[in-house]
């Protein structure tokens, strides 16, 4: 069964495309790019108008499951990750077991494909239960399927714990995605800690809470050199000096950056907007700028949704009760062109690959490509088209998002996983 894309404006970054090309599906791979003059074709989707480019890779999703399906179930995230644009999710192990044992890696691999919406890819725990005090069997969990490991929505406290880690595994190609917090400055905080804190009467979580941490791993780093950190949800100007230096040193270190934090502010709290709650915080207009500006000097690894679900109950409370988290994988692509390709801070071709083959090289995934051979995961783009954001509409069970009702320019239009329409808006 043949299956053509045809008049689009086809964009790999992965293979240096830009042009306007037909890509040709043969069942479950793509089979040509460029002209399909003379080959014969079952069926047809026009492309006119749009951008075709793999499908997103997403290296920090919070699917919830097993343990906490009110909030997020695997089918459910995975119907989310096809309507924001997303063939490939990596999903953190805070589930209810975490994923620190071969059988709850299984059983997230099991449930995906019987979803059968995208690829979806366990990572697993740094340390058993979460808990910072006894390392997992990292070896094992690979084998069994695990992409890479973090202890997520908890950071390495024991740098002892860390370094052990890193020798252990510095052979055998481990990535380790870190939660970067020293809750000795964080705990017990609502939002950043600055204007909007101070005048709301509510604790800070301070730039330094993050900015401190980093700086030591980046020190635990240097004492392993093989190996190679991810740092997670990047928020301040520091932080990104610190990985701008880590980086010209030679460092194996990479990092994400989340849509809400490329485009929001502190300013979002303002009125105690619990939906706006997000830990590492929304930060001032000077860490946005930096943020931005790292993002121009292509310092920047990927863009990650850090998708966070919840069930509406636990935003709609005071704002010290809420949860942290924001549901963001259905928003993600319309954010990045919005307040970042719109901007003119990076080219449309640059957050495509920022999307696509950029995490996937990060977690070394087979993904994020549209090369001839490769699975036929490919998303349909209108990079031009106004949409208002309503959650009412969104596959997530996390109504989430402090974008709401917000107009986004850039929408998915269609998203083809292993050569079937899986998202058609």
């Amino acid at each position: 069964m043949r299956t053509i894309i045809h008049s689009g404006l086809v964009i790999d970054p992965a293979n240096n495309i830009q042009k306007i090309a037909d890509v040709v599906i043969n069942n479950d791979k793509i089979e040509l790019v460029g002209n399909a003059s003379g080959i014969s074709i079952d069926n047809e989707i026009d492309a006119s108008g749009l951008v075709v480019c793999p499908g997103f890779v997403d290296l920090h999703t919070h699917l919830r499951e097993p343990g906490f399906t009110k909030k997020e179930t695997i089918q459910t995230g995975s119907l989310a990750a096809v309507a924001g644009g997303f063939t490939s999710i990596c999903c953190m192990p805070n589930t209810n077991p975490p994923i620190d044992s071969e059988l709850v890696v299984s059983y997230i691999k099991n449930k995906a494909l019987e979803a059968g919406f995208c690829d979806v890819y366990p990572i697993g725990a740094i340390t058993k239960n979460q808990e910072g005090k006894q390392l997992c069997n990292y070896l094992s969990l690979k084998d069994a399927g695990c992409v890479a490991f973090s202890d997520d929505g908890k950071p390495v406290f024991d740098p002892n714990l860390l370094y052990t880690a890193l020798v252990y595994t510095k052979d055998i190609g481990t990535v380790f995605a870190l939660h970067e917090e020293e809750l000795a400055f964080s705990k017990d905080g609502v939002i950043n800690d600055g204007k909007v804190a101070f005048e709301l009467g509510l604790k800070g979580i301070p730039n330094i809470s993050e900015s401190i941490m980093i700086a030591r791993d980046i020190e635990i780093l240097r004492a392993v050199s093989q190996a190679h950190l991810h740092i997670c949800h990047v928020s301040t100007k520091e932080s990104v000096e610190l990985l701008k230096n880590a980086k010209k040193e030679g460092l194996h270190i990479t990092f994400e950056v989340t849509p809400h934090h490329l485009a929001l502010t502190e300013d979002e709290v303002y009125n105690y907007n619990t939906y706006a709650k997000v830990n590492p915080p929304l930060r001032s207009k000077e860490d946005l700028d930096m943020i931005k500006n790292a993002f121009k000097q292509d310092l920047v690894d990927a863009i990650a949704t850090d998708h966070a679900p919840h069930e509406l109950d636990t935003k709609n409370v005071p704002i010290q009760e809420a949860s942290f988290g924001i549901s963001g994988l259905e928003t993600a692509f319309g954010v990045v062109n919005t307040y970042l390709v719109k901007q003119n801070i990076i080219s449309l071709q640059k957050a495509i690959e920022l999307l696509t083959i950029k995490p996937a090289k990060v977690f070394g995934l087979d993904a994020g490509t549209l090369s001839e051979g490769s699975f036929a995961n490919i998303v349909l783009l209108d990079v031009n088209k106004q949409w208002v954001v309503d959650t009412n509409e969104f596959k997530s069970k996390g109504k989430n998002t402090p974008f709401n009702n917000k107009t986004l320019v850039g929408s998915v239009e269609q998203t083809i996983y292993k050569g079937k329409i899986v998202y058609r808006r």
